[in-house]
């Protein structure tokens, strides 16, 4: 069984996107060309990361690309 009625991008298709988004560029969709993308939770105002996951749904055809945002997050050595 698989997800029905879930469109997703391309591998290459997404790390594009995730790529502009962490940089907080403007991002259009890649598959319909459409710039009506929708990001969830919306961006701080100050510009800076959002901690956890990242929902980028273009509103014309509805595909996706979810990611963890750890921008920000530090890790400590063992």
């Amino acid at each position: 069984m698989g997800r029905r009625h879930v469109k997703e991008y391309r591998p290459d298709e997404a790390l594009a996107l995730i790529s502009a988004d962490r940089e907080g560029k403007r991002i259009e969709c890649p598959s319909c060309g459409s710039e009506a993308m929708e990001r969830t939770p919306c961006r701080p105002p100050d510009g800076g990361a959002t901690l956890g996951r990242v929902v980028l749904t273009c509103g014309k055809c509805a595909r996706l690309v979810a990611y963890i945002d750890r921008a920000g997050v530090t890790t400590t050595p063992h």
